[in-house]
């Protein structure tokens, strides 16, 4: 299942708006704060999916039914620039369990990279359901390599995978490596560069998060 968010209209139109104008990227909190916001989207988007058990809630004057989340997600993002994200899905699963994963790209003599993960912080997602964030879905690569190795690990219920901006290159990849999963993506751009940058995509997420890398 796909799910695309600016193939309708809503607000997350602005956010996605504002996080590609050059401009506004020159304010890195509301840069970030813009993520946050999107990350609250794919949370509640994400949560009409999700299954639900009533219950009766006590209140002043009587008692209410009220349909609340059978279970927990367990919210796994990619650092750095999935930091934002993560918050926003933070703010509404508030209950949730969280994971964290280093990847990066590490140069090859042939103009080429690999993906190499280092860090590994996450509780137990065993017959859980996940929820992967990150902004960009370039090549697909980094998502695939954590997400196979966190099903290495676990026995996963559920994956859905979240991100802001994918090249179409990217959904390909993920959805023939990754068929069982759920992509949730802001929007989504044909064109990628030969070092793997979305066009016209919005920069570098994490750089306009925190600043230039070395």
């Amino acid at each position: 299942m796909i799910t695309i968010l600016n193939k309708t209209h809503s607000l997350a139109n602005q956010f996605l708006a504002e996080l590609r104008h050059i401009d506004i990227q020159n304010d890195r909190m509301r840069f970030r704060r813009n993520l946050e916001r999107l990350g609250e989207i794919f949370a509640f988007e994400i949560s009409k999916k999700m299954n639900y058990v009533e219950q009766e809630v006590v209140t002043p004057l009587g008692v209410a039914t009220v349909p609340l989340l059978e279970e927990q997600p367990v919210l796994a993002t990619i650092l750095r620039a999935g930091l934002p994200m993560h918050q926003g899905l933070m703010n509404y699963f508030d209950k949730a369990d969280s994971a964290y994963i280093s990847a990066f790209r590490k140069p090859k003599k042939s103009n080429d990279f690999e993906i190499k993960t280092e860090y590994f912080s996450t509780p137990d997602m065993a017959d859980r359901i996940v929820i992967v964030s990150d902004p960009m879905l370039a090549t697909g690569q980094s998502m695939v390599v954590v997400c196979k190795e966190l099903m290495a690990r676990f026995e996963i219920k559920e994956l859905h995978i979240a991100c802001v901006i994918a090249s179409t290159e990217g959904v390909s990849h993920v959805r023939a490596n990754l068929p069982k999963a759920c992509l949730w993506l802001g929007a989504v751009d044909e064109e990628l560069t030969s070092k793997a940058y979305i066009v016209p995509g919005l920069g570098d997420a994490g750089d306009l998060c925190f600043g230039e890398k070395l």
